[in-house]
C-alpha cells in the first residue's frame, strides 16, 4: 500500500485519539460525552499536525531531492521523461532513482576505466609499431652515410632494407588514417549491387600463390537455392608432385551472389579475412568461405582449420595491434589493424562480425549482408 502524507496522518490521529481516550476511560467521573469531545478534539489537533510535519518538513523535501535527481538523471544519461520511476512514496521513488543513479554513474565509471587502460595499450602498441619501422631504416641509413655506401653490394642490400622499413611504416599509416575516418564516418559507404562470389573468386585468385607456397586449399561453399552452381575445381600440379596445390574455387557456370556492400571495402573485407586463414591456418590445410540464405540477408563465413584462438583471446582480437602470438604475428607481417578495420567497415554496413574458434578446431569469421534483388540481363 502507497503510504501518502494524509494516510500517514490519518492512521497515526486516531492512534493518538485511542490512547487519549483509553487512558481518559480509567479516570473517574469522566463521561461518555466528555470522552466523545476529547477524542475528536485530539484526532483534528493530531491529524493537522502530523500532516503539516510530514508534508512539509518530510515529504516537500524528499521530493526535493527526487527532483534533483531526476534532473540529473535526464542530463547525464538523455533519458526520456517515460523512463521515470513512478511512485506515489516519495521515498520508493527516490530510493529507487538514487540506485538507477548510482548503478548508471558505476558502469559509465567502468567504462572510463576501460577507455583510459585501452588509450595507455594503444599509445604504447603505436608507439613500438612505429618504431621498429623508423629505428630499421634509420640504421640502415646511418651506416651507408659512414661509410657503406661505397660498397655497392652492401649499398644495394641496405637500401632495399631501408626500403621494405619504410614501406612498412607506410602501410601502417596508412591503416592507421583509415581506421580513424571509419571511426569518424569521414569515409562513407558507397553501397551498390555487388556480386561478392566473385569478388571472392578475384580475391583467390590474388592470394593464390601465397595458399600455394603452405598447400593451402581455397573453396567455397554454398547453401543457397543456386548451390548446384558452385563447384570447385581441384587441380593438381605435375610441375611438383611432392607439393599439395590449391585448389581454388571456379564454377563450371556463374553462380552470383548479390549483396549491397561498397565494393572497395568489402573486397578490403574479403581480403583480410581469407589471406588471414592463410597465413595463421596450418599447412596442407583448407580456407572455406561459405554462402548461406539468411532471410533478407546473406549470411557469409570464412573458415579455416588452422589452430584456433583461445578463449581469453577472443573479446579483444578486433582491438587495434592486439597480436595472440605477438611473435609468430611479427613473423607473419601485417600491420595489427586488419581486424579492427574490419569491424569498423562491417559496422559502417550495418552488420556486425562473430568469431567462433576452438584451440586445434579452426576459426570462423561470420558476417551478414543485405540481399540484393537480383535482375536478368
Amino acid at each position: 500500500m502507497s503510504l501518502s502524507p494524509r494516510i500517514i496522518a490519518f492512521l497515526l490521529a486516531v492512534l493518538i485519539s485511542g490512547l487519549t481516550v483509553a487512558f481518559l476511560s480509567v479516570v473517574d467521573g469522566v463521561t461518555i460525552n466528555m470522552l466523545f469531545v476529547v477524542s475528536v478534539s485530539s484526532f483534528v489537533v493530531s491529524f493537522f499536525l502530523i500532516l503539516y510535519a510530514v508534508e512539509l518538513l518530510v515529504y516537500r523535501e524528499v521530493n526535493k531531492m527526487y527532483k534533483t535527481i531526476r534532473r540529473l538523471k535526464l542530463r547525464d544519461f538523455n533519458l526520456s521523461n517515460k523512463t521515470i520511476i513512478k511512485n506515489n512514496n516519495p521515498f520508493k521513488k527516490l530510493n529507487d532513482e538514487i540506485f538507477v543513479y548510482v548503478a548508471k554513474k558505476q558502469k559509465e565509471i567502468d567504462e572510463l576505466k576501460r577507455l583510459e587502460q585501452f588509450r595507455r595499450e594503444f599509445l604504447a602498441d603505436v608507439s613500438h609499431e612505429l618504431k621498429t619501422p623508423i629505428f630499421a631504416a634509420q640504421g640502415f641509413i646511418h651506416t651507408l652515410i659512414d661509410g657503406a655506401v661505397d660498397d655497392e653490394f652492401v649499398r644495394d642490400k641496405f637500401l632495399a632494407k631501408a626500403a621494405r622499413s619504410l614501406d612498412g611504416l607506410d602501410a601502417l599509416v596508412k591503416d592507421l588514417v583509415a581506421l580513424s575516418q571509419l571511426e569518424t564516418g569521414e569515409i562513407r559507404m558507397h553501397l551498390e549491387r555487388v556480386d561478392i562470389y566473385q569478388i571472392t573468386l578475384e580475391i583467390f585468385e590474388q592470394l593464390e600463390n601465397i595458399a600455394e607456397a603452405k598447400g593451402i586449399t581455397l573453396r567455397i561453399k554454398s547453401s543457397l537455392q543456386r548451390s548446384d552452381l558452385i563447384r570447385a575445381d581441384t587441380r593438381t600440379d605435375t610441375a611438383r608432385p611432392n607439393a599439395a596445390r590449391p585448389s581454388v574455387a571456379r564454377p563450371d557456370v556463374q553462380g552470383p551472389v548479390w549483396v549491397m556492400a561498397d565494393p572497395q571495402r568489402i573486397t578490403q573485407v574479403m581480403t583480410n579475412l581469407i589471406e588471414n586463414g592463410i597465413k595463421y591456418g596450418n599447412d596442407a590445410g583448407k580456407v572455406v568461405v561459405s554462402f548461406a540464405d539468411d532471410k533478407k540477408h546473406i549470411s557469409i563465413s570464412v573458415r579455416d582449420d588452422g589452430p584456433g584462438i583461445a578463449p581469453e583471446h577472443l573479446s579483444r582480437i578486433f582491438e587495434r595491434f592486439y597480436r595472440v602470438e605477438k611473435s609468430r604475428s611479427k613473423e607473419r607481417g601485417g600491420t595489427g589493424l586488419g581486424l579492427a578495420i574490419v569491424k569498423h567497415i562491417l559496422n559502417a554496413h550495418k552488420s556486425k562480425i562473430t568469431v567462433m574458434s576452438k584451440p586445434d578446431k579452426g576459426t570462423m569469421f561470420r558476417f551478414k549482408l543485405e540481399k540484393a534483388v537480383e535482375t536478368e540481363l
